[in-house]
């Protein structure tokens, strides 16, 4: 088996130990006969698989039952308007904090229910920043505040959580499970899986149980978090596979030591590239110290004529996809979770190769 370094910015990298657990169970799920892909996810045997999970997950973030946790299925993005239509509440504007792409789209999909406030903008400075709290302009009459704590494509990221009057609403698709945060601050918390939870299919919504039952009167039932969390997230047929295999990840966090044992490795692979960058005049990364993801590290070459040949050659190496989105340029280092340290390691290794080669 040759497996190599994926550093995708998603569908990402996931555990070995969790795949090599899948393929161990993919035909016989614990002796009982069948895959997990064929159970009736109302049997006996899917409801345990469930309910490990979710307890799994509570475990590891902290969640009181004060939350509902709903394993849900449309990705973040269909979040983009479950948001809105079930936390308005009868207000007609909300405040979003705009940071980079994925909060641009958040934005503009508010705005087909609501008035939407823009709080804040990097978008001046091209997404390299973090909008200084002091000078965000918050409606303190709107329903709720949302803002996307890590920005996947342009690699910024907060280390730290807004306190605001109003509910708190998060898209944590690619920072969630990465370090501990306090779930209480928020209202709504919601990630697409593809990232650090599992494989792509699955959307965990995490909501305060006083924020359900206040949905617009013409909120689609499959959008409605009151609809889900009354039926323990099996009001349809869930991606069931998806949530197998999030159980997994979570079972591989604990045993890693939970999230804060992920945080320091987290720490240690974002410092090694970041440092290299930072040392090595051949490369660049654009973001302002204090807001440098270290889930995702955007990266420049000193000649971007000379991007191709790096794509080429680091593939040939065995370290895929660190091509930069299309709107970015350049290069790209998603180093999740599931990207080992060994991983980084070999990245700095051929970086600083090609640098000699090239520079």
């Amino acid at each position: 088996m040759n497996r190599l370094y994926n550093f995708c910015a998603g569908p990402a990298a996931l555990p070995e130990a969790v795949l090599f657990k899948a393929q161990n169970e993919l035909l016989d799920w614990q002796q009982r006969g069948l895959s997990v892909m064929e159970m009736s996810h109302r049997s006996a045997e899917f409801v345990s698989i469930a309910e490990t999970a979710e307890a799994d997950l509570r475990e590891l973030m902290g969640i009181s039952e004060d939350y509902a946790v709903l394993f849900l299925q449309g990705g973040a993005t269909q979040q983009f308007s479950a948001v809105p239509l079930n936390l308005l509440n009868g207000k007609s504007r909300a405040n979003y904090v705009n940071t980079g792409q994925w909060s641009k789209k958040a934005i503009q999909e508010a705005g087909r229910y609501c008035d939407v406030n823009v709080v804040a903008s990097s978008e001046n400075d091209h997404f390299s920043s973090i909008p200084a709290f002091n000078s965000w302009e918050v409606d303190e009459e709107a329903a709720y505040l949302h803002y996307t704590p890590n920005e996947t494509i342009g690699g910024v990221e907060f280390f730290w959580t807004p306190e605001v009057s109003m509910p708190l609403v998060a898209d944590m698709s690619s920072t969630i499970l990465s370090r501990p945060i306090e779930v209480d601050k928020f209202g709504v918390i919601y990630a697409g899986a593809q990232k650090n939870i599992g494989p792509s299919g699955l959307t965990i919504v995490i909501v305060r149980k006083d924020l359900l039952g206040h949905a617009e009167s013409m909120t689609p039932a499959m959008l409605n978090y009151q609809v889900h969390a009354d039926a323990g997230s099996m009001s349809n047929t869930p991606p069931a596979y998806g949530w197998y295999m999030a159980g997994l990840v979570f079972q591989w966090i604990k045993q890693a030591g939970g999230l804060t044992a992920i945080a320091e490795m987290n720490q240690r692979k974002a410092n090694k590239l970041y440092h290299f960058i930072d040392t090595n005049d051949f490369y660049a990364n654009p973001v302002e110290l204090a807001s440098r993801s270290s889930m995702n590290v955007p990266f420049t070459l000193a000649d971007d004529a000379l991007d191709k040949a790096f794509l080429t050659q680091s593939e040939a190496a065995g370290l895929l996809n660190l091509k930069g989105h299309r709107s970015v340029g350049g290069m790209r280092a998603s180093i999740y979770n599931a990207v080992s340290e060994d991983a980084v390691d070999a990245l700095l290794a051929f970086m600083a190769d090609f640098a000699q080669r090239n520079g």
